[in-house]
């Protein structure tokens, strides 16, 4: 497999790392690239962007990196709040009163660390619902939590983007992509976005699972918390609608708004956002702020992740775990289902991100992601 890229002097074996991905690990098609105090230190691509093998991947290419999503959509977020725009910790209802079903007084800052209950939708949906954004939006201000607010951590993997994305777009008033423009792509230069981001859906590569599994990191219990209860929290926040696991190289998926799982980056635009980020004067945030939502605000074994897991707002912490663990102990980020990663680690200034177009089934990185982290950090 040839690799394309470059390493700084002294990062060079990042070069054998990659590289390794595609010998061993089933990598088929992925790209590498690291920010360090704001500088492009490594960016590495290879493979194949199409199940053919008829379109190469480039430095540009873009892959559906799932749940890192919701660390752009948390940075969206926390701007709107350091504007002035809302307060955290007030009702969301507050803002949008139709959020009020069952849950007049959950908060922002409750749904970013995944302690509203807001994890699932209650009854059963359309498959279609998921590829209209109002309506899935008035659909979650419609749902009741699954536990009293507050009490428990439960990670919502999908409503996380409809819940937060329709309250800030009602305070901004704007929609969620021209914001999405305008206060992250246009500064920082990125390609991606939330689905095919317009002219850029030539860009996307498809993706397909691994031919032959990882070994595991840690034990993923989610699989069988599902076929235990069928219609339990668990169940349905992975699989209700049906649509939500299926389709992912579909027009309908990509031309959809599901800013919580289908965000489409390269891995130079993860690299960008998380390296601004760990930067000492950040240009998208402050880094007051940067501060403040990266700060523990839940811990807890995770009602829905069944695993423990530390979450800051909207952004899981750094942990000692290998599969967790995003440079130094203030290091946040945000993995996604299959193994794409981006991070920052600001005690570094390291920006980080990984996307593959072969899905593994962990939990949070897999073996190719935590082999790169550790070689990068073995150079630092």
């Amino acid at each position: 497999m040839e690799i394309y890229g470059f390493c700084a002097p002294g990062f060079e074996v990042l070069y054998d790392a990659f590289a390794k991905n595609f010998r061993e690990c089933g990598d088929t098609g992925a790209a590498f690239a690291v920010r360090q105090h704001g500088e492009l230190i490594c960016s590495l691509w290879a493979g194949s962007a199409d199940r053919d093998a008829e379109r190469p991947f480039t430095e540009g290419t873009l892959a559906n990196v799932f749940s890192c999503s919701k660390g752009v959509l948390a940075l969206l977020v926390m701007q709107q709040a350091a504007a002035g725009k809302f307060d955290l910790d007030r009702p969301v209802a507050e803002y949008w009163p139709e959020f009020a079903e069952g849950k007049e007084f959950v908060t922002a800052r409750q749904l970013l660390c995944h302690r509203s209950g807001l994890v699932a939708f209650r009854e059963r949906i359309n498959d279609n619902l998921i590829y209209d954004w109002q309506a899935a939006c008035n659909k979650v201000a419609a749902t009741e939590p699954w536990w009293e607010p507050g009490s428990q951590q439960g990670y919502a993997p999908f409503l996380f983007g409809w819940s937060l994305g329709g309250l800030i777009e009602r305070v901004a008033e704007k929609p969620l992509l021209e914001l999405y423009r305008e206060k992250l792509a246009k500064p920082l230069d990125l390609d991606g976005g939330f689905g095919a981001n317009d002219h850029q859906s030539q860009r996307i590569a498809d993706v397909s699972p691994l031919k032959q599994p990882l070994p595991e990191l840690r034990e993923n219990a989610i699989g069988r918390a599902i076929k235990e209860d069928r219609k339990g929290p668990v169940a349905m926040a992975f699989s209700n609608p049906v649509s939500l696991m299926m389709g992912t190289n579909s027009p309908e998926w990509r031309g959809a708004l599901i800013p919580a799982a289908n965000g489409h980056f390269s891995a130079r635009d993860l690299a960008a956002i998380y390296g601004d980020l760990a930067k000492d004067e950040p240009d998208s945030l402050s880094k007051e702020w940067v501060n403040k939502f990266s700060q523990e605000q839940s811990c807890a074994r995770d009602k829905i992740l069944q695993a423990e897991v530390s979450f800051g707002c909207g952004f899981i912490r750094s942990s000692k775990a290998a599969d967790l663990r995003f440079g130094g102990s203030q290091g946040f980020g945000h993995p996604g289902a299959g193994g794409s990663v981006g991070f920052a680690d600001p005690e570094r200034g390291i920006g980080l991100g990984y996307i593959t177009t072969r899905l593994g089934q962990s939990l949070f990185m897999d073996r190719r992601a935590v082999g790169l982290v550790e070689t990068l950090y073995g150079l630092l």
